[in-house]
């Protein structure tokens, strides 16, 4: 370790390694401060590799296998004869690949020429040339001052927390513990049905639990087209998971080893018993020890780092990505971010396109967006048109069983620009981006008509769905007017 950087990175997650990465690419001497600890060992990739996206992503997988050979294979004509799922040996395959993913991380900074501090990073001075920082050792609490030209602050957010359902590691837990259940709950309580809770929620029932979600607010999937998630509801239902929208979590104690939850709903109130409980209601910011209290840095009124479009402090030099700033807390968010702090810093000058961030839900069918909805579109003045194609009559689909779901497109009638792209049906993640890319290079509809698209594919649905704005869908009956 150093005394002197040109940049150092507070924080190893997505965007702060992604970051470290690319200035040691750019020949700048960096230094990447992480304080995680993983399973007793210190490990980058932030929460997204070791405790959120990569791990949950992989019990995904694991759950959906296993109910398809119980369920769906016989229709293939396969016969699998009695199946049974061994807990144990799917959480050691969900740390392999974490240790897999954190350990290429390691490799990669150290490829790169960018020093691993294990520890605390804790900016004490913004205000001059050379930013100070104090860097505290995890392995003997010793500390030191770093001096640098630039500082990126990217130390991530932690799962909020209830006083109604506090978390005791074992019966009540946030979204990391729920990653670790060592056995099937018989029932499973789930407070919140964002991303988080849908995804877990979906774990654990398609293993054999059964699966009750509180959500507060009265519609389910505010964030998403009300196309979707009025389809999503219905699928979910479907599949076993037990949605409650307007129910309201008002405590949760554990009794005889089970915990009781009182919700209210309607101004009446009840009490379930569960195995466990998750609470998923959302996370915070996390920027502890991050900044001395006169070290220069501007928050806003809800303690995020305050920044402008191009992730610049109210000082000069210090930059601060991802969950510790507005819009979404999206690791790919946080990526494009550091690169851009980055890239500035060396005198470049690119820019995030935050219209075009993709948002993704992991359940089965998958459920994903990017750009307006419908009603976004007119709330912003847009002479709204739009146009959908259900997978079920799609070939590519139906012959992978996965005929569930629709791909919808949103534009401007007056000038026909596509404006948003919403899909649930498999793999809808990968699809909108096929919607990502053409609003990133402002393409109309007309374009995606003119396009061609391989057959039998499910990207066959994008243009039918931008034929069906204008009433040219060949695989649909429509009656609106055609063009």
């Amino acid at each position: 370790m150093k005394d002197n950087y040109d940049l150092v990175v507070i924080g190893g997650g997505p965007g702060g390694y992604e970051a470290a990465i690319r200035a040691g690419q750019l020949g700048m001497s960096v230094a990447c401060i992480d304080k995680r600890v993983y399973k007793g060992e210190p490990a980058l990739g932030g929460t997204c590799l070791n405790v959120g996206c990569i791990p949950s992503k992989a019990l995904l997988e694991s759950s959906h296998r296993y109910e398809a050979a119980q369920h769906e294979l016989a229709d293939h004509g396969i016969s699998t004869g009695e199946v049974s799922i061994d807990v144990a040996k799917m959480l050691e395959r969900k740390e392999a690949i974490v240790k897999q993913l954190t350990g290429g991380v390691a490799m990669l900074l150290k490829g790169n020429g960018v020093d691993w501090l294990q520890g605390w990073g804790t900016l004490v001075d913004a205000k001059g040339s050379d930013k100070k920082v104090k860097f505290t050792a995890l392995e003997d609490e010793s500390e030191t001052t770093i001096t640098a030209k630039y500082v990126i602050l990217a130390s991530g957010s932690v799962p909020i927390e209830i006083p109604v359902a506090k978390t005791d590691g074992e019966h009540i837990v946030d979204s990391t513990g729920a990653l670790d259940f060592t056995e099937v709950p018989k029932r499973l309580g789930v407070i919140g049905a964002g991303v988080i809770g849908l995804e877990l929620g979906s774990v654990w029932r398609r293993l054999g639990a059964e699966v009750v979600v509180y959500e507060a607010l009265p519609e389910f999937l505010a964030a998403a087209d009300k196309d979707v998630a009025k389809e999503a509801g219905k699928l979910f239902k479907k599949q076993g998971l037990d949605i409650r929208v307007n129910t309201k979590v008002t405590n949760a104690e554990v009794k005889d080893g089970q915990v009781v939850v009182t919700s209210e709903k309607d101004g009446e109130t009840s009490d379930e018993s569960f195995d466990k409980l998750i609470v998923c209601v959302g996370r915070r910011a996390y920027s502890e020890k991050l900044l001395a209290d006169d070290c220069g840095i501007k928050l806003t009124d809800r303690g995020l780092v305050d920044v402008n479009e191009q992730c610049k402090t109210s000082q000069d030099g210090v930059y601060a990505i991802g969950d510790l700033v507005r819009g979404p807390m999206l690791a790919h968010k946080a990526m494009e971010e550091g690169m851009m702090a980055v890239e500035r810093i060396h005198g470049e000058k690119p820019q995030v396109n935050y219209d075009t961030i993709i948002n993704v839900i992991y359940t089965h069918p998958e459920i994903a967006w990017v750009g307006l909805n419908e009603q976004e579109a007119k709330d912003q003045g847009y002479d709204v048109k739009s146009g959908s194609f259900s997978l079920a009559a799609n070939g590519r689909a139906l012959a992978q069983g996965e005929g569930q779901g629709f791909i919808k497109v949103v534009a401007d009638a007056k000038t026909d620009r596509l404006l948003g792209m919403h899909a649930i049906s498999a793999g809808a993640g990968d699809i909108v981006h096929q919607g990502m890319i053409a609003m990133e290079f402002v393409s109309s509809i007309e374009d995606l008509q003119l396009m061609t698209f391989a057959h039998p594919t499910i990207s066959e649905a994008v243009h039918e769905a931008a034929l069906s704005a204008d009433g040219r869908a060949i695989h649909a009956i429509q009656r609106k007017k055609r063009k």
